[in-house]
């Protein structure tokens, strides 16, 4: 059994979870953090990163990529799927991605894609204070914010907006996005809504 809490309700449901993730498109999911996007060839880290679809288009993009998922089944997909893309796949989880020892050290951009409502309160700001930690300079952290009715995923915790604001502040990032009450870009989640921010390390 995998001991991460913030994969339950997953692992009885990979191959379904599979098969909707991989019909996702990045530029449509994604498509308000397309603009902070950093230069073709940087270092970008995609955490939670599931099967990776998000993971194969930055890759696909020509971004030098690492992505960390603590579900080995769907790291085994994600894997599989996109044997193709130069991705440096770990094992490891949120808050502190102690799995990160051995991986590039510094990122341009983070994406953290329908993650962040698996962390409770604690985990969160040392999240934030890790995830500011592996930014270089003038990065990027792009973090998607859901609230609603548990999908899969049994793990889960309501999202505050000024939650974020105030450990990006206290971690030396700065707002440069802030979108609220974004209806799901996926069918069927009417009761779901989302925010989303991107947050810069700031010079």
């Amino acid at each position: 059994m995998n001991a991460v809490k913030g994969t339950k309700g997953y692992e009885s449901g990979v191959d379904l979870f599979a098969q909707a993730s991989l019909n996702l498109e990045f530029e449509v999911i994604n498509r308000d953090f397309l603009p902070f996007l950093p230069a073709i060839g940087s270092h970008v880290l995609d955490v939670g990163c599931g099967v990776g679809q998000n993971a194969a288009t930055l890759a696909k993009l020509g971004y030098q990529v690492v992505a960390v998922e603590p579900l080995k089944e769907f790291l085994n997909i994600a894997k599989a799927a996109h044997n193709e893309h130069n991705i440096h796949w770990i094992e490891g989880s949120l808050p502190c991605l102690n799995e990160l020892q051995n991986a590039h050290q510094s990122f341009d951009f983070i994406l953290l894609d329908g993650v962040w409502h698996h962390l409770n309160r604690d985990e969160r700001r040392t999240c934030i204070q890790r995830l500011s930690s592996l930014l270089s300079k003038g990065g990027v952290c792009a973090i998607s914010l859901r609230n609603g009715p548990a999908g899969m995923g049994k793990h889960v915790f309501p999202t505050s907006d000024e939650e974020l604001l105030q450990y990006a502040e206290e971690f030396d990032l700065q707002v440069v996005l802030h979108l609220q009450n974004q209806p799901s870009k996926i069918p069927n989640k009417a009761e779901v809504i989302w925010s989303r921010m991107a947050l810069k390390k700031r010079f």
